[in-house]
């Protein structure tokens, strides 16, 4: 069977029994098997699934990213505070998908907590590019993206706090989708910033992501950030063709932004020109405050994460240092070992923009901006029905490169924060290739709810291209 088969195609294949769902699963088990030593993409192996044997995902194997619950399961956010705990009970995530019939086989690796854009920081090691094993393969879902990309399973969940879904499917050549805050229930979810937690799939085309949201979204009473969608297919509206009128804006930033590699501009303006010729009309917008996307999401995402993170202190779940004499020696030591640097660095930022004196000038100042943002977005979309834009302004680095220098990672997100901190939808899709062979993609933009067109759109010019079809050599 080929290993870079489409859901579509491998749906096709069952429910006309040329293959069984035991087959598949077994297939895709030995290609965990026999590739994952050299990527260390996935964590762990399921030997049993406790999926029903019918719906729109029956006998389709997947990953879930290690930060969501599988009851029964370790699930350690790729963190030794984590270690030993032993999910009990599942996410909304897990058991929509299973209830849909998909194999969910095992979890997969990702930066310890989330935190993190290279797929670097897990505690049980780094994640590689299936396309370059020397480069990163973006993060925090790494371990989702590598192991799709190199034709590990057919699709895999990631998700995203500010671009965890979309960095990993653009640079290992694959779809990724943010979807509209409150779309996906984050019940079972171990949260990083709970204001802006969503989780994503990752697939090898947007008509395959559209099938696996369809089974994901909609309200949740175990999660009342959800909000009410009604079940949809996402994949009917996809015919290949642009809605009549299409207008698209680029975003002014995206053109005038210092640091854009020259290759990736050149795969943007390729794209831009293909939808142009399929018979979009685009302009170019301003969004004036989009240049403090990156510090907006820099505060509130690690003031939301040292409140999230308080609760890892040994006492009630987690490892817990043996090495204490007093309850205060026991959470320093925890913490200590049990937390890695870059974890460590974004709970003291969190602490110190929450502390007195602090706060009103930087976490409410930070909320405040996010208002006028949001607004600006909104006014934005009274325009346009879609925005575009690069999805990360720079090609995949090698391993290391910048793991001493914080800084230059995080500034890699920057096109992929502001939506986050809107809440509105977004979706990366493969857009060529680097001279050295490394994926570039770029991404939509939308309105609050737009995923059916959003859809609509990259489906399309999945379409008319075919960068989506090609896969890193190796792993045949």
């Amino acid at each position: 069977m080929n290993p870079f088969i489409t859901i579509k195609e491998l749906k096709l294949k069952l429910e006309r029994k040329e293959i069984s769902a035991a087959e598949v699963r077994a297939f895709y088990t030995d290609r965990i098997k026999k590739f994952n030593p050299d990527l260390n993409a996935v964590l762990e192996i399921f030997e049993s699934n406790e999926s029903t044997e019918t719906g729109p995902l029956a006998g389709i194997p997947g990953l879930l990213k290690d930060n969501i619950c599988q009851k029964g399961h370790i699930t350690s956010a790729g963190s030794k505070i984590l270690a030993n705990y032993q999910a009990p009970y599942s996410a909304t995530v897990t058991t929509r998908l299973q209830e849909a019939g998909a194999e969910l086989i095992g979890r997969a690796n990702m930066d310890e907590f989330a935190m993190g854009g290279s797929g670097e920081f897990s505690a049980y090691g780094p994640t590689k590019n299936p396309w370059d094993a020397q480069y990163i393969p973006g993060g925090s879902s790494s371990g989702p993206g590598a192991a799709v990309a190199a034709g590990l399973v057919p699709f895999a969940i990631g998700s995203e706090t500010g671009g965890s879904v979309r960095s990993p499917a653009t640079f290992c050549n694959l779809v990724g989708m943010r979807p509209t805050y409150g779309s996906i229930s984050r019940f079972g979810i171990v949260p990083f910033a709970s204001s802006l937690d969503q989780a994503g799939p990752l697939t090898r085309t947007v008509y395959d992501n559209a099938l696996v949201f369809s089974a994901l979204a909609g309200k949740d009473a175990n999660d009342s950030s959800t909000l009410q969608r009604e079940p949809k297919d996402y994949t009917a509206g996809l015919d290949g063709k642009l809605p009549k009128n299409l207008k698209i804006g680029i975003i002014r930033e995206a053109l005038e932004a210092e640091g854009i590699d020259p290759e990736v501009r050149n795969v943007f303006d390729n794209a831009v020109n293909q939808l142009k010729s399929m018979g979009a009309t685009i302009s170019v917008i301003d969004i004036p405050n989009l240049k403090y996307g990156i510090a907006l999401y820099f505060i509130i995402s690690r003031a939301e994460a040292a409140s999230n993170l308080y609760r890892y202190d040994g006492t009630l779940y987690g490892v817990r240092s043996k090495e204490a004499k007093t309850l205060v020696d026991m959470y320093l030591n925890t913490r200590e070992a049990g937390f890695g640097t870059e974890v460590k660095r974004r709970i003291l930022v969190g602490n110190y923009t929450l502390s007195a004196g602090h706060r009103d000038a930087y976490y409410d100042k930070a909320q405040q901006i996010r208002a006028m943002l949001r607004a600006e977005f909104e006014a934005v979309f009274a325009n346009v029905d879609l925005l575009i834009s690069p999805t990360c302004p720079i090609l995949p680095w090698k391993i290391n490169a910048l793991i001493d220098d914080p800084l230059a990672m995080w500034l890699s997100d920057y096109f992929l924060v502001s939506n986050c901190i809107t809440g509105t939808p977004a979706l990366a899709i493969p857009g060529g290739f680097a001279q050295n062979g490394l994926p570039i993609g770029f991404q939509f933009l939308g309105p609050s709810l737009s995923e059916e067109l959003l859809y609509k759109v990259a489906h399309a010019f999945q379409e008319n291209t075919d960068y989506h079809t090609k896969y890193p050599k190796g792993y045949e």
